[in-house]
């Protein structure tokens, strides 16, 4: 998983899953603009477990993000 997509082409291969991103860049908020994906799952806590493989990077990863690449159901609440 060495390429580096912006955040439309995750959103178009990981419908609905869960993704750990190694951030290459980002805009001046802070959102991400394009990114690795390190890992990626329907179950969160599965891309929770990587967070520690994924910090032995290489020096062009600025900033780790999970995000879901999906719809966030009006039920749930989402708490940045």
């Amino acid at each position: 998983m060495d390429e580096i997509l912006t955040m439309e082409e995750m959103r178009e291969r990981y419908p609905g899953e869960w993704v750990l991103i190694g951030c290459t860049e980002l805009d001046p908020e802070m959102r991400i603009l394009r990114g690795r994906i390190l890992a990626h799952s329907l179950d969160i806590d599965e891309v929770y477990r990587q967070i520690p493989l994924s910090l032995l990077v290489d020096d062009q990863i600025v900033a780790l993000a999970v995000e879901y690449m999906g719809e966030v159901p009006e039920d749930v609440v989402v708490v940045l």
